[in-house]
């Protein structure tokens, strides 16, 4: 379907509705990344689904085993317990243990999954040729994310995107306050680049994203499959919320010709 096909469907089908891939909000986000942006992208979601189909639930089995073994279950909050997602029981525990060598274990574990994870998470559809297209506009890039450092190096190597990242991946350290949606990473991610928060856009997919650029005053395009998963964010107010990369991708070329 061309442009501007996929523009007329879009605004008959879609008019006086919140609208996944907005041509109008779309067209001018090309127009600023093609006009010498830097680019932040969110890495799980944006460039690819590290733990799809709630993969991720075994590895936070794994790390609530750890806080058992440590006899420190009391630490664990009921979402703790249940959650799927590492992420919320290592933050559990460290809101208690700040800094301690529990808190370091299950860090040393989650990297160990999530570097597994990256060995083999399919790529997000179109975000290849997306990052192509950004290096072709001049456009500099980082990554910001609450991801180990070592897992997003695993894919990138991977799939071959690394040097359009090189020396730009800001991930999680050893202080589980700073991850998103605290700024911390984006504004590492600006210092890396020499950008300022206005020359900056940042690619995400959760409202922790939304909000860590908020914080930061960086603009945001948010990422979603379908519109339930893009309810979240507009429900926190994100204005352009995209689902194929692939049309951005063709905006870009034709804002940059």
């Amino acid at each position: 379907m061309t442009i501007e096909r996929w523009e007329a469907v879009t605004q008959d089908e879609q008019a006086g509705h919140r609208r996944l891939d907005d041509p109008g909000m779309m067209r001018e986000a090309a127009r600023k990344v093609a006009s010498g942006r830097c680019v932040l992208f969110d890495f799980d979601g944006p460039l690819c689904r590290l733990f799809p189909d709630d993969s991720s639930k075994s590895l936070a089995r794994d790390l609530r085993r750890i806080v058992a073994r440590h006899g420190a279950e009391e630490l664990l909050t009921p979402k703790a317990r249940e959650s799927i997602d590492p992420q919320v029981v290592l933050r559990t525990v460290d809101q208690s243990r700040p800094g301690g060598e529990l808190v370091a274990e299950l860090e040393r574990r989650l990297v160990e999954g999530e570097v597994a994870a990256a060995a083999i998470a399919p790529p997000t559809a179109g975000a290849d040729v997306l990052v192509g297209r950004m290096v072709e506009a001049g456009v500099r890039l980082a990554i910001a994310t609450n991801n180990s450092p070592e897992a997003v190096d695993v894919y990138l190597r991977r799939m071959s995107l690394q040097e359009h990242f090189e020396g730009h991946v800001h991930g999680r350290t050893g202080d589980p306050k700073r991850l998103k949606p605290d700024p911390d990473s984006l504004h590492r991610a600006l210092h890396g680049l020499h950008a300022e928060a206005e020359d900056a856009l940042m690619i995400g997919d959760t409202t922790t994203d939304l909000d860590a650029a908020s914080e930061a005053k960086v603009s945001f395009v948010g990422y979603a499959r379908d519109g339930r998963e893009a309810g979240p964010l507009w429900d926190s107010g994100a204005q352009l919320v995209v689902s194929r990369f692939a049309l951005l991708s063709d905006m870009i070329l034709l804002a940059s010709s």
